[in-house]
């Protein structure tokens, strides 16, 4: 279960979930590792989503590092969990379910970047919504420097927040980019001083906590379905219109409205 934030628990290996009010943290604690994701870590996240999923309080779910935001996969286990096709498929398959798992919570989530955000560490922050990381944050994806291809889903994420060009480039190069980079080719949302970049992140969280959830849940829906490539209305996208007007948000957010004061969903 989820604790507040004076009780974190370990709902797996090196990650470490805390609730504050409306916003849940997610830590990667292995900072031995360069917080680098061992299969047990990727396969335990699932459960922590879900976890934060059925916490009814929770609005917002901040994933971040210690002193690095995460260095990749753990390289150490390839030789031996990876080092054939059906290892490397189940390897693969883990991160999918991770990954998946952060997309499809239905509440927004935010990558706080610090240190290095490499490999599939960056596989990670791209399945949150918002990524803000500090001005002198590291960032890259390196299967070009172990002969291994990445995988598509994972490739469609970073084309849809950089473009093919940039994508191409990461990928054809293995090299590491800058925090300004990273912003310029949007890789990243913001950029803040590494000492500011805290507040920042519980500032936003807070903000999107205290607006009417049917409008973020249903705007990310919706996101979701246009970057899958859906281009028109079905019946459940009118159904999400046809929720929020007969929802207790849209009756507060009018009364308010015309209230002159803030809404209180």
């Amino acid at each position: 279960m989820i604790e507040r934030a004076s009780e974190p628990v370990s709902p797996g290996e090196h990650l470490v979930l805390s609730v504050d009010g409306p916003v849940a943290t997610l830590t990667i604690d292995r900072p031995a590792k360069r917080n680098a994701l061992s299969f047990e870590m990727w396969t335990a996240l699932p459960g922590v989503v879900a976890e934060v999923a059925a916490h009814d309080d929770v609005r917002v779910l901040v994933i971040r590092g210690t002193d690095t935001f995460s260095a990749g996969a753990d390289i150490s286990e390839f030789g031996t969990l990876r080092r054939d096709p059906d290892g490397a498929h189940a390897y693969g398959q883990a991160i999918d379910a991770a990954t998946a798992a952060i997309i499809g919570l239905a509440k927004p989530t935010i990558a706080a970047i610090t240190g290095y955000c490499i490999g599939g560490g960056c596989e990670l922050a791209l399945s949150c919504d918002l990524r803000l990381a500090a001005d002198d944050a590291g960032f890259g994806i390196t299967p070009a420097k172990l002969g291994i291809v990445f995988n598509l889903t994972s490739t469609k994420r970073l084309v849809d927040a950089v473009g093919p060009a940039w994508a191409k480039q990461i990928l054809f190069t293995g090299d590491l980019i800058d925090a300004p980079t990273a912003l310029r080719i949007g890789l990243v949302n913001e950029l803040h001083p590494a000492d500011a970049l805290p507040e920042r992140v519980q500032d936003l969280a807070d903000l999107m906590a205290t607006r009417s959830q049917v409008t973020v849940r249903g705007a990310k829906t919706i996101i979701a379905r246009i970057t899958a490539g859906q281009s028109t209305e079905d019946d459940e996208v009118r159904a999400l219109y046809a929720h929020s007007v007969a929802s207790a948000d849209y009756a507060e957010g009018v009364t308010a409205f015309l209230e002159k004061r803030p809404p209180r969903f």
